[in-house]
């Protein structure tokens, strides 16, 4: 005689639903070992550990059908399944990470926007419809060696780094402050920071920062480029408020001399 376990009990232990157990059953994937004569499913103590195999194969992500087969069969090839799981895992993973990246990269993109709509969203299927191969071989006949280096410090849409995160807040900012015009002193603010920002990464590369800045300024070799893109009124309006900044900035020296 086996010790019978009433399915309240197994519930108990391990914390799967008599619904469960009773679909289990049903599938017969676990048929208990006994039923009272009330017809109450009895669980023995091997009854039990074979439930501990099933959630546990189910925790590594095979399907009932696929467990089922697995302990039905002695001769079954577990490396072989395994591998098999384990590169399917690999798979998810990668198509997870995209649609992270992809979530964050809308989410971004609304913040720079100020709205969400579907024009910020056709700007993502347009930055996503470019090749990964026609950009990097854009990018490698644009830029020497050591400037490719550079571009990793750009700011990332669907990064959540401090620096990203920071230029799209600032881009945000300057998009909702147009009507202003480059002389406020919003606008005069935000594009100091802008330009402290430039400093912190990319001193002492002003050629490299000019070229990014006119390949930004042109739609097509933006697209080539992979970069967000960029209402021309909104670029327009930092370069003459960047103008005037830097202006104003190479007058205050003169200034505290004649002072």
């Amino acid at each position: 005689m086996f010790e019978s376990i009433p399915i309240q009990e197994i519930t108990k232990q391990t914390g799967i639903t008599v619904r469960t157990l009773r679909y289990y059953d049903q599938i017969g994937l676990l048929i208990p070992s006994a039923r009272t004569q009330g017809k109450h499913r009895m669980y023995s103590d091997e009854d039990l550990k074979k439930l501990q195999q099933i959630q546990f194969l189910k925790s590594l992500g095979f399907s009932l059908q696929e467990i089922s087969d697995m302990l039905k069969n002695r001769e079954w090839n577990w490396s072989t399944s395994l591998k098999n799981q384990l590169d399917y895992v690999l798979n998810e993973q990668k198509r997870l990470r995209q649609i992270e990246s992809a979530l964050r990269e809308l989410l971004h993109s609304i913040a720079l926007e100020g709205e969400t709509s579907w024009t910020v969203i056709q700007k993502l299927i347009q930055l996503s419809g470019s090749e990964p191969a026609l950009r990097q071989a854009f990018r490698n006949q644009m830029f020497e060696d050591r400037e490719k280096e550079l571009l990793s410090l750009l700011p990332n849409m669907n990064s959540d780094d401090p620096d990203s995160l920071e230029w799209i807040a600032l881009l945000g900012q300057l998009k909702r402050h147009m009507k202003d015009g480059p002389k406020s002193s919003e606008v005069q603010r935000i594009v100091g920071r802008m330009d402290e920002k430039r400093l912190e990464t990319f001193k002492d590369e002003d050629t490299f920062i000019e070229k990014l800045w006119d390949i930004r300024n042109s739609p097509d070799l933006s697209e080539q480029m992979g970069l967000y893109p960029i209402e021309q009124e909104l670029l327009e309006l930092m370069g003459q408020a960047f103008d005037i900044y830097t202006a104003r900035k190479e007058q205050q020296p003169e200034q505290e001399e004649g002072s």
